[in-house]
């Protein structure tokens, strides 16, 4: 019998690089597409006479629950043996021409029905681009290119709420979709020619791992993947993040607009600086950092995140609750004085997503790793973009009668405040991780 000759390991090289960056900038248009309605509730909200509630439901559940029903199935497909690459760039194309579908509607049930086009476009995008880069890039640098990856929420933000504004204020809402949703059928057919696919588990090493018990098919996989404690825990907290995340993005530009009486642009101008290069800076240096700190000790892979989460809870409620009329002036601009909170917020925030997907991938074989990541991001879509901005608008409505203009602002900080049980949730879930790592001989 002839020994098996095993495949030569693979290598970081310039093509490498770009594959992370095409598939970082489909990420960067998803985000966009996803959050651009942020900064045009104001003109849809008039236009079709919804309430926040309403509103809520547009931009959140309408998504959410498509996403959701979507994104486990085409995880598996991948997961299976698909080309990741062309399930990423026909989802792209997909939803960017959803997209578009937005910027054409002419009832709101036809908004409704785009949104939730453009939801089962982008449940087939992330979770096998992350399976991917893992693959194109070995353990030791995982978190640092994840992290690199995971800023396309936030570069997405600052292009949806900088230039969605400018546009949506001189042009009107509908030509926003339409400038964001053409480039990024354009990038779809770019991704598909240009990105390979990675060999699955080439940086893992040539002993093949067991499948995990309980067979194949996709309801045992779910069981296997949910038994692991670490990554159930990771979950949920992820899940609970996402509702306090997603509140909070989806209605800040708009709390910006009632509470401070900003325009929409200088609303989408400075909130989406503000927030999105804090977020920037933050994902990048909590991945470098996190790769330091991990080698030393892999628990610090969830503690660096549950610091993060720590730090930002009392900036973000110090952005909402900070007095409006203190300001500083540059040229004919004025700054809040509670911008800097949602600088500070945005940096320590921005930790615990890539970081967490990270901590995914660790926990799982390669065969797993985008149903893996497929379950963590329907944990965070469902109950983050599916409930966080209705959960919100929700509670804003409810507030009006005894608040008043207000009500949006103290609406924010109830939905701020479930970030206190995803620390608990990280906390509990430290030591288990680092028990699965151990046992699967990563260490």
């Amino acid at each position: 019998m002839k020994p098996e000759i095993l495949p030569p390991p693979p290598a970081v090289t310039w093509r490498t690089h770009l594959s992370l960056l095409l598939l970082a900038l489909v990420y960067v248009f998803s985000y966009i597409d996803r959050n651009v309605v942020a900064i045009l509730i104001e003109p849809i909200k008039r236009e079709f006479g919804a309430s926040d509630t309403e509103m809520g439901l547009l931009t959140g559940l309408a998504f959410g629950m498509l996403y959701a029903v979507a994104c486990i199935p085409l995880g598996r497909l991948a997961d299976r043996g698909a080309n990741r690459r062309n399930i990423v760039a026909v989802c792209c194309g997909l939803w960017s021409l959803a997209t578009v579908a937005c910027g054409m509607a002419a009832q709101f049930w036809q908004l409704m029905s785009a949104r939730m086009a453009v939801a089962i476009g982008e449940a087939g995008g992330m979770a096998p681009a992350i399976s991917m880069i893992a693959d194109l890039y070995p353990r030791e640098r995982r978190s640092l290119v994840i992290s690199l990856f995971m800023m396309g929420p936030h570069i997405g933000l600052l292009l949806a709420m900088v230039a969605g504004g400018w546009i949506a204020q001189h042009h009107g809402w509908r030509t926003t979709f339409l400038f964001f949703g053409i480039p990024g059928a354009l990038l779809a057919a770019l991704v598909w020619l240009v990105v390979g696919e990675p060999r699955r588990g080439g940086f893992d090493g040539p002993a093949p791992v067991a499948a995990p018990a309980g067979g194949d098919g996709l309801p045992a996989q779910l069981r296997a993947l949910l038994a692991i404690q670490p990554f159930r825990l990771l979950c949920l907290g992820c899940g609970l993040a996402g509702i306090a995340g997603y509140g909070y993005g989806i209605w800040a530009p708009t709390f910006l607009v009632r509470s401070h009486g900003m325009p929409l642009a200088t609303a989408g101008l400075l909130f989406g600086f503000t927030s999105g290069l804090g977020a920037a800076a933050g994902a990048i240096f909590c991945g470098w950092y996190c790769d330091r700190l991990t080698r030393r000790d892999p628990r610090w892979q969830l503690r660096l995140p549950l610091i993060g989460i720590v730090i930002s809870l009392p900036l973000g409620c110090a952005f909402l609750l900070w007095p409006a009329g203190a300001y500083w002036t540059v040229g004919t601009l004025a700054i809040p004085h509670a911008m800097l909170f949602a600088a500070g917020f945005g940096f320590f925030n921005s930790w615990w997503p890539p970081l967490a997907y990270a901590a995914s991938s660790h926990l799982m074989p390669a065969r797993q790793r985008t149903l893996g990541a497929a379950v963590l991001n329907l944990f965070l879509t469902l109950f983050g973009a599916g409930f966080g901005p209705l959960v919100s608008g929700a509670l804003s409505d409810f507030f009006t009668a005894s608040l008043g203009p207000g009500s949006l602002r103290y609406a924010l900080v109830a939905t701020l405040t479930l970030l206190v049980l995803t620390v608990l949730l990280f906390a509990r879930a430290i030591q288990p991780y680092a028990h699965r790592l151990k046992a699967m001989g990563a260490a």
